[in-house]
C-alpha cells in the first residue's frame, strides 16, 4: 500500500475535481463583493506571470539575457506593440545578445 501510484493519482484528482466542482455547487448567485470580483479577474494573468517568468529566466544561456528581452517585451508591450512583434523582439533580443556574449 505504501507508495502506491494509483493512490497518489486518485487523491490528485479528488482534489482537481473538487476544485473545479465546488465552487458551481457552492455559488449560485453572483458574486458582488469588489474585492472577490477584482481577485477573480486577475487570477489568470497572476497564473500566467508566475509560470512564464521563471522560464523566461531560465531557458537561456545567461539570466542577464532573459532578463534583457523581457525589459524589452515590458517596454514594447507598454508602447502598445501586438503579442507578435513582442515576442518577435524578445526572440531576437535573446538571439543577438547570445551571439554575441
Amino acid at each position: 500500500m505504501k507508495n502506491n501510484p494509483y493512490i497518489y493519482i486518485l487523491i490528485m484528482s479528488a482534489v482537481t475535481l473538487a476544485i473545479r466542482i465546488l465552487p458551481l455547487t457552492l455559488i449560485r448567485k453572483q458574486i458582488k463583493n469588489r474585492f472577490i470580483r477584482s481577485f477573480l479577474y486577475y487570477v489568470p494573468y497572476i497564473t500566467l506571470s508566475v509560470m512564464t517568468f521563471p522560464a523566461i529566466m531560465n531557458t537561456t544561456k545567461s539570466p542577464a539575457t532573459g532578463l534583457a528581452a523581457l525589459l524589452l517585451g515590458i517596454v514594447a508591450a507598454w508602447l502598445k506593440a501586438g503579442l507578435f512583434p513582442v515576442a518577435i523582439l524578445c526572440c531576437v533580443t535573446v538571439f543577438i545578445l547570445e551571439f554575441f556574449l
